[in-house]
């Protein structure tokens, strides 16, 4: 369907002072945040976790030396997707003069919607991290018992808890712990906390107090101190759940944004209707190879 006269009728009549509510500000590019962006030249990429070994073994004199096996134990899969949106404008449209003014201000509608779908997508693996945003290794982004090798490991808080100094604190320490396929300890640490716009004040009262938070006690704030997210909090606009809370980790192959074809826009006119078609499309995935690259919490 087309933008036509009847639709713009104002747009034709003298004295019109403003036009207005294709203007505002977009959040712009949040999910450079979370994601690491690759680019990809086929119709869907494969990551495959590979384990290393187990702990060596002391070898006795004159005894043979052990063998280890490594061995694939996962395969996480992005699947692109093809985004696009278009508009068109009547040949009458253009004839009364509106070309310019549609074309300009629809133009830049288009790559609005094209850039918040974008935000929505990539936030919806986030939104997913504790239920239906599942791994290669069969489990959801966040959980308490991905399965390895040796047993398993932990990327969620193993009692929920809303955004605070404690249940931060508790992160950092699980973060540390993490272990490989194998059950060996990795030096695993937090990087970036990811939150919900309401909880911005929170964190940057955690994040940046000198002492305690809350307390008339002349403790220091160890979190802040020590460095323990050194690239401090960003502001997600885009995620739903408001006491959901996410550290992105040292840990690398973990989010990553996938683009197969970046954004491209296009026009062209019709024969037949004499209408001016514009186009804007992309291809991309988001997803998750190894899912230690994130920890979280869905709230308390």
């Amino acid at each position: 369907m087309a933008i036509s006269r009847q639709q713009l009728a104002k747009e034709l009549e003298p004295g019109l002072n403003a036009l207005f509510g294709l203007e505002y500000k977009n959040y712009e590019n949040q999910h450079a945040e979370i994601y690491d962006t690759e680019n990809s030249d086929r119709a869907f990429e494969e990551e495959v976790m590979l384990s290393g070994f187990d702990k060596a073994n002391v070898k006795a004199e004159g005894s043979a030396v052990a063998y280890d096996n490594a061995q694939e134990t996962f395969t996480a899969r992005y699947q692109h997707e093809t985004i696009a949106l278009a508009f068109a404008i009547t040949e009458e449209a253009i004839e009364d003069n509106l070309y310019d003014k549609i074309s300009t201000r629809y133009t830049k509608a288009l790559a609005r919607s094209m850039a918040q779908t974008k935000q929505v997508k990539a936030v919806n693996i986030l939104d997913n991290a504790f239920t239906s945003a599942t791994g290669g290794d069969g489990k959801a982004l966040c959980a308490t018992d991905h399965p390895t090798i040796a047993g398993t490991f932990s990327n969620e808080l193993a009692t929920s808890a809303d955004l605070s100094e404690t249940s931060l604190e508790q992160a950092c320490i699980d973060i540390a712990k993490m272990t490989d396929e194998r059950g060996l300890k990795i030096a695993a640490r937090g990087q970036k906390l990811i939150i919900h716009s309401s909880q911005q004040f929170i964190a940057e009262r955690i994040m940046k107090s000198a002492n305690r938070v809350g307390t008339a006690d002349n403790d220091i704030n160890a979190l802040a101190s020590k460095g323990m997210i050194p690239q401090g909090y960003v502001v997600n606009n885009f995620l739903s759940d408001d006491d959901a809370f996410f550290i992105k980790t040292d840990v690398p192959n973990g989010l990553k944004h996938m683009v197969r074809a970046p954004i491209k826009t296009a026009m062209e006119g019709d024969f037949e209707t004499g209408n001016v078609r514009y186009k804007a499309r992309e291809r991309y995935s988001f997803g998750f190879s190894d899912p230690r690259g994130i920890f979280g919490s869905p709230g308390a």
